[in-house]
């Protein structure tokens, strides 16, 4: 009688556990009644015939983050957990994780510097209505100006300022200059000069990171030349705010980052949250880059990011 309650309770655990019978097509299988199923199924789990496994996405991704954090020494990970390693399904949840953040940290009276492209205007979506005070949104970087791609520079900006009962604080200028005199001539502007220097002063800073890809928006736009191209392919990893830099974060051509136009990199290492919200395979090298350069002392990301991060 044992033996046969044993191989019916493995029986039954195997059409209930891994082919997703109900309990009641379980028991016209094997002839008996309903409730009989019911504790063949609860003596299976009773001897050890079923082990139930759970797991959870979010205690992992706490431990994941905790080591992307010692590896990278940021004060803080947010990894959102993205079902697909694909670049707009990971933009998608990562975006909102970062506007969640923004939503728990921001203050009266914060400075908070913006950047623009597909990933900030993701983030600005999600943006939640804070009612805070005395709050500045600032843009960190300069446009593009005759760019057959929607940048959403000024609506990012101005979904910011929505959020947190402000007005927005535009850089009306190309992010590139053709030459260094230009854009020291026009940032001789007091009114260019107060912006500038609010972006500065901002304590929050949220940003994204590019690639040196061929498909790079600045690369496509004609706003750098053929070799410098080529130069920032064959020494550059990624761009915060268009300021190039290198596999350990250094700037790759000071003559391009004389001419381009909003936030320094060395500013963002003195922010007090300086939150770099990024992911994606193309992305990882530009990501790593800029958190051995210590441009971030925290990072939105997902799960797949977070991994090839702790890889070299």
């Amino acid at each position: 009688m044992d033996l046969e309650k044993q191989r019916l309770s493995i029986e039954a655990a195997r059409l209930y556990y891994l082919s997703d019978f109900s309990q009641q097509d379980i028991a016209v299988r094997l002839g008996v009644s309903r409730p009989t199923v019911s504790r063949l199924l609860q003596h299976a789990k009773e001897q050890g015939y079923v082990r139930i496994t759970i797991v959870d996405p979010q205690e992992d991704l706490g431990a994941l983050g905790e080591r992307v954090k010692q590896r990278y020494k940021l004060d803080q990970v947010l990894i959102s957990y993205s079902p697909l390693n694909e670049y707009r399904e990971i933009q998608k949840h990562i975006s909102k994780a970062a506007a969640e953040y923004l939503h728990q940290i921001v203050q009266d009276a914060d400075i908070i510097g913006v950047t623009w492209g597909t990933t900030m205007h993701a983030v600005a979506l999600q943006l939640q209505q804070k009612p805070v005070r005395g709050v500045e949104v600032v843009q960190l970087k300069g446009g593009v100006s005759h760019s057959h791609v929607n940048t959403y520079a000024a609506e990012t900006v101005n979904l910011f300022a929505d959020a947190y009962n402000t007005i927005a604080r535009y850089l009306p200028l190309p992010v590139i200059f053709d030459s260094i005199e230009l854009k020291k001539m026009v940032e001789e502007d007091r009114h260019i000069q107060r912006i500038i220097q609010l972006g500065k002063q901002a304590n929050i800073a949220v940003f994204t990171v590019g690639t040196v890809k061929e498909d790079a928006l600045l690369f496509r736009l004609g706003y750098l030349s053929e070799s410098e191209q080529k130069l920032l392919q064959s020494t550059g990893a990624g761009d915060i705010c268009s300021r190039f830099f290198d596999s350990q974060g250094n700037i790759c051509s000071t003559e391009i980052n004389n001419r381009t136009i909003g936030a320094e990199l060395e500013d963002f290492r003195r922010k007090d949250k300086s939150i770099l919200v990024a992911g994606g395979q193309r992305k990882t090298d530009a990501i790593r880059a800029a958190l051995i350069g210590r441009y971030a002392n925290v990072l939105v990301t997902d799960q797949f990011t977070a991994q090839a991060l702790l890889h070299e």
